[in-house]
């Protein structure tokens, strides 16, 4: 690490962690030692303001998280640069919804990308055709880099040497490493001696995530350190992060990697744990600072230890330990930490081309904001063959005049090679299967009806390319 160049504190941390995976550290978090949260304040509940506290806004920076290359979806660049609406990238979305909101508040409140060594030069490229962004929030940079740290042997904690592709030998450290990153880079401390007390910390691809003034409002009227926003967990969320109590009162994040495999039946009980993770947060800066500097600089966020193959794409390859941390898991590092329950609204992101599908389709609308409303209450899902529809070129090839209509969807399944014509409509639960080796098409204007068998595919909806 040393060598690669990376900071002394980076190093101090993953030593940290290297020191509790050789003395037989798992990070594992057990029934045993957690239950259930009962009850959350609602954002619904907090007051809303015509002018809300100028003062805290003024003092307040947004970073998004876009170190994700989106490699699952065939992506060879920043996720964020995948076209979301009409054309326009997570990133063109996200900096016209900071332009707008510039404008509405009167204050230039910054921008800030947390990019990987992967994206950090096409998402600054990116951002170029937003002059006004940049020019608005100097002497702040656009982006600061999360760190990498090795990839380990699960037998020996060595090093894993890949010469055919030396990039593999690293890994990044989750996004718990954006508080070593910011104290590193010293950012944090710039950001403090220029006035700023918050930050308001969401993924790039969730763009429902956006900067609400009343929560802002509520976590300076209470000083409160650290806040969380959660949701309601449904089952399309039963394998994400969830939240819980420990035996001291203390609320605790549990990931999928912390959770035993006898354990995970449990974990996945949604009316048990009711309450998932957005990973949207909001942090008093002053209060990460003094935490950080009583800590030394190792926040010790606890250990998520990851094993993955070297080559994700190729289960033939070994497999690798990645020592990582959650950023949401500072819960527990502030005693006065807050989870506030939101809407579904707030939580949009985009992980494969089935979310990607429901983002197109109108059950989103796109204001001039660059704000993205969900026009529809049920819950939706989507489940598109991965064998062809995975990667968005191949994606787009199925759907090259635009998403069908899923306004009245309640659930759509493809099986096979469907391709989409313009302005079919789907209805109900609609589950579409080509069991052939040939393409099928939908023709142009058909409604296919999941609660009318009449509706289902009929000659001169349906045909081989």
């Amino acid at each position: 690490m040393q060598a690669d160049g990376l900071p002394e504190l980076a190093i101090r941390t993953f030593r940290h962690y290297f020191e509790q995976l050789a003395g037989g550290g798992t990070g594992l978090l057990t029934e045993a030692d957690i239950r259930p949260v009962e009850s959350v304040p609602d954002l619904e509940s907090l007051p809303r303001s015509d002018a809300p506290q100028s003062d805290a806004l003024r003092r307040c920076v947004m970073i998004k998280l876009n170190g994700g290359l989106g490699t699952s979806m065939g992506l060879d660049q920043a996720k964020s640069l995948l076209p979301a609406r009409e054309n326009l990238s997570f990133l063109d979305l996200i900096a016209r919804q900071v332009l707008h909101l510039r404008s509405a508040s009167g204050h230039a409140v910054p921008l800030l990308l947390m990019n990987s060594f992967a994206t950090d030069r096409d998402s600054l490229a990116a951002l170029e055709r937003f002059p006004e962004l940049l020019a608005g929030q100097r002497p702040l940079p656009p982006s600061f880099l999360q760190h990498r740290v090795p990839r380990l042997d699960p037998e020996t904690l060595a090093p894993i040497a890949w010469p055919d592709a030396p990039q593999r030998e690293w890994c990044p450290p989750g996004h718990g490493d954006l508080y070593t990153a910011l104290a590193a880079t010293g950012l944090l401390r710039q950001l403090l001696a220029q006035g700023f007390r918050y930050a308001f910390v969401s993924n790039a691809d969730n763009l429902g995530a956006t900067l609400d003034p009343a929560i802002l409002d509520w976590m300076a009227r209470e000083r409160i350190p650290f806040v969380m926003e959660v949701t309601d967990r449904t089952p399309a969320d039963r394998k994400g992060g969830h939240l819980a109590l420990d035996g001291d009162g203390r609320l605790r994040l549990r990931e999928s990697a912390q959770c035993p495999a006898d354990e995970r039946d449990r974990f996945q009980d949604i009316e048990r744990y009711r309450y998932f993770n957005t990973n949207n947060l909001w942090l008093d800066l002053q209060a990460l600072s003094t935490e950080l500097e009583r800590r030394e600089g190792v926040l010790g966020l606890p250990m998520i230890r990851n094993l993955k193959h070297v080559v994700p794409e190729d289960a033939s390859t070994p497999r690798a330990v990645q020592v990582e941390t959650a950023m949401g898991s500072a819960l527990e590092i502030f005693p006065d930490a807050r989870i506030l329950r939101v809407p579904r609204s707030r939580f949009a992101p985009v992980k494969t081309t089935s979310d990607l599908l429901v983002l197109w389709s109108d059950r989103y609308r796109l204001d001039p904001s660059g704000q993205l409303y969900p026009v529809c209450e049920n819950a939706l899902r989507v489940d598109l063959d991965p064998a062809f529809y995975a990667t968005v070129d191949a994606f787009r090839q199925r759907f090259a005049h635009g998403a069908p209509s899923l306004a009245a969807a309640e659930s759509v399944s493809i099986r096979g090679d469907i391709r989409f014509e313009g302005g079919v409509v789907l209805r109900g639960d609609v589950r579409l299967v080509n069991d052939g080796p040939a393409a099928r098409i939908i023709a142009a204007g058909s409604v296919i009806d999941g609660r009318q068998e009449s509706s289902r595919l009929q000659t001169g909806e349906i045909r081989s390319v």
